[in-house]
């Protein structure tokens, strides 16, 4: 009779292969050079219970943009940080005390195009399984985890569409009881978008609502949306 794998080849397991298949989809530094305007997030992986998880903020209600709302720890680049990285390691650790050590980096996914000419970044990592979050009060109310396949086989969920410069995209909206405090949290907009990019990587599994990219081709058709919304300058001669 065989013996069960300890928890710690488990883990490792998981890790190594979830790692493979991001380092697949990294961009790397290919649209770095775009925008001067950008901000960088952090994708937080870990693993706990034998399952994947996703490390999310619900940030204050201080805050003037988008406060009591869910997000990844992240934020605006400054003139110190040394790339999209180094942004998202440095904001991690002001919001919720994630020490740049503390991550191992895997990789950088197609950017967002927040606006105009505004990139939103997101860092994928994974951070030990022991990890204690400090909330930073004045950026962040709570800190909590939710199961990677929660973002392709939710409890609750919905969503809605928008079409804008002629591409349509699927707005979702997951539900999420942490049975931890039992609070409801609500998770939509780029969050989730993120989420469930990350979720189609990893798992490799198809979801069980409509998503707006290629389960065959992630990264060609997250490129192509980000292209087909990107406007650059006009150059002057």
């Amino acid at each position: 009779m065989s013996r069960p794998c300890p928890p710690e080849t488990v883990r490792n397991s998981l890790i190594e292969d979830a790692k493979a298949r991001l380092k697949k989809h990294d961009v790397g530094t290919k649209y770095s050079h775009l925008s001067s305007s950008k901000y960088s997030i952090l994708l937080p992986l870990l693993v706990k219970e034998g399952k994947l998880h996703l490390l999310f903020t619900l940030r204050s209600e201080k805050l003037r943009r988008s406060p009591g709302e869910v997000c990844f720890p992240g934020g605006k680049c400054e003139t110190t940080d040394a790339d999209d990285v180094a942004t998202a390691l440095r904001e991690a650790q002001e919001e919720v005390g994630l020490r740049p050590h503390q991550v191992e980096v895997v990789c950088r996914l197609v950017p967002y195009l927040f606006d105009t000419n505004t990139f939103i970044t997101p860092v994928v990592g994974f951070i030990d399984h022991n990890f204690q979050a400090q909330p930073n009060p004045d950026e962040v109310k709570k800190v909590f985890l939710v199961p990677l396949d929660y973002f392709l086989h939710p409890h609750a969920y919905h969503q809605n569409h928008l079409t804008q410069s002629g591409h349509h995209f699927i707005i979702h909206c997951f539900e999420y009881t942490n049975p931890e405090d039992g609070v409801t949290y609500y998770i939509k907009g780029l969050t989730a978008k993120f989420a469930v990019f990350v979720a189609l990587i990893i798992l490799g599994e198809k979801p069980t609502f409509e998503v707006e990219f290629n389960l065959n081709d992630l990264t060609s058709s997250s490129e192509e949306t980000f292209l087909k919304l990107y406007k650059p300058a006009p150059s002057k001669l």
